[in-house]
């Protein structure tokens, strides 16, 4: 493998004067700089990424951290970070916290010491561990909360108004004369589930149906948590459910079908986020869709912002949320007598 050496030794220049060509960090000749491009292509030499980023204290690189990997919400989300990154020429390092906080601080460790320009953080369930939150704060890396977020930490937060999802989800079955509904919600201490309940309770206010603690199971944003609550919830009788996430809604929709009960003749149901094979289930499910790439793009745009400053200063400095709204996709599985014609 071709060294920094032997570009210097083809293109007859100095160690120097290749290294400000493949670093940009002081001018060097055009005569001079297509010596040492030329050498460059012929030898294949690849730069040393890590001593350029400590010669530039730039690696033009962002560092992702997402809660489950697994879960079908986040490649879309994951795939819009990148898009945008690498139109602002920032390639991206992503990382799965399982939703297990050991393993979020020791790859936002791992990611500040490979001097990352800047990170994107969507933290596990619970709160920020103390040192963690005091490592963030002392690097001075910018940081952006993506979908949840804590008082921990500052930084931009690019947000999706769940609160609001909820609500006119709730809201569409009071509408079609459901009373008795049912909530499966995520993980506890996550402030996305939370946003969902405040959603559902200020929907049953608004319709004066009483809120109910015993029709709300909390669950985990994964299948098999959505098929215990409704195995649990389905012997109380509710009517109508709303479930926080497609995951759990397809362990929910196992739980109806052992109980030999039918949607939604039996039991509505409206889930939160949207899938493009939602429209093959049976019946197909009514959702709130969650604008999954719409909020990486963000989420990066709002970081490279802070990496490439541009505007007033005073503006700059000051933390902003970005908030995205939801879109309810109403299908079959409410009952509520729409035609499909309607929902072409």
């Amino acid at each position: 493998m071709a060294t920094i050496y032997d570009v210097a030794k083809a293109a007859k220049v100095s160690l120097a004067t290749v290294s400000a060509v493949v670093n940009g960090t002081a001018y060097v000749s055009p005569g001079l700089k297509t010596r040492v491009t030329a050498a460059i292509q012929k030898l294949g030499y690849q730069p040393n990424l890590l001593a350029r980023g400590l010669a530039t204290q730039q690696t033009h690189t962002i560092g992702m951290v997402v809660p489950n990997i697994a879960n079908p919400f986040w490649p879309e989300v994951v795939r819009g970070v990148e898009d945008a990154a690498h139109a602002a020429g920032y390639t991206l390092l992503l990382a799965s916290s399982d939703d297990d906080r050991a393993k979020e601080a020791l790859y936002l460790r791992l990611f500040l010491a490979k001097r990352v320009d800047g990170l994107l953080l969507t933290k596990a369930a619970g709160p920020l561990e103390p040192d963690v939150a005091a490592m963030l704060r002392s690097a001075r890396t910018p940081l952006v909360q993506l979908m949840r977020s804590t008082t921990a930490v500052g930084g931009d937060k690019v947000m999706i108004d769940e609160r609001e999802g909820s609500y006119e989800a709730v809201a569409h079955l009071l509408r079609t004369g459901y009373r008795r509904i049912a909530m499966i919600n995520g993980l506890e201490h996550v402030s996305t589930s939370a946003h969902r309940l405040e959603g559902y309770r200020d929907a049953l206010h608004q319709a004066n149906v009483p809120f109910d603690a015993a029709l709300v199971a909390q669950g985990d944003f994964r299948v098999e948590s959505g098929y215990v609550a409704g195995l649990h919830l389905l012997t109380l009788q509710p009517d109508a459910f709303f479930i926080a996430n497609y995951l759990m809604a397809v362990g929910f929709m196992r739980a109806l079908r052992e109980r030999r009960l039918r949607c939604p003749e039996d039991v509505a149901v409206v889930t939160c986020d949207d899938h493009p094979w939602l429209d093959s289930f049976h019946p197909r499910l009514t959702t709130v869709n969650l604008p999954k790439y719409e909020l990486g793009q963000a989420g990066a745009r709002a970081l490279v912002d802070r990496l490439e400053p541009a505007g007033d200063p005073a503006t700059a400095k000051r933390a902003r949320i970005v908030m995205l709204k939801t879109t309810l996709c109403l299908r079959d599985s409410c009952g509520s007598g729409v035609r499909r014609e309607d929902l072409r």
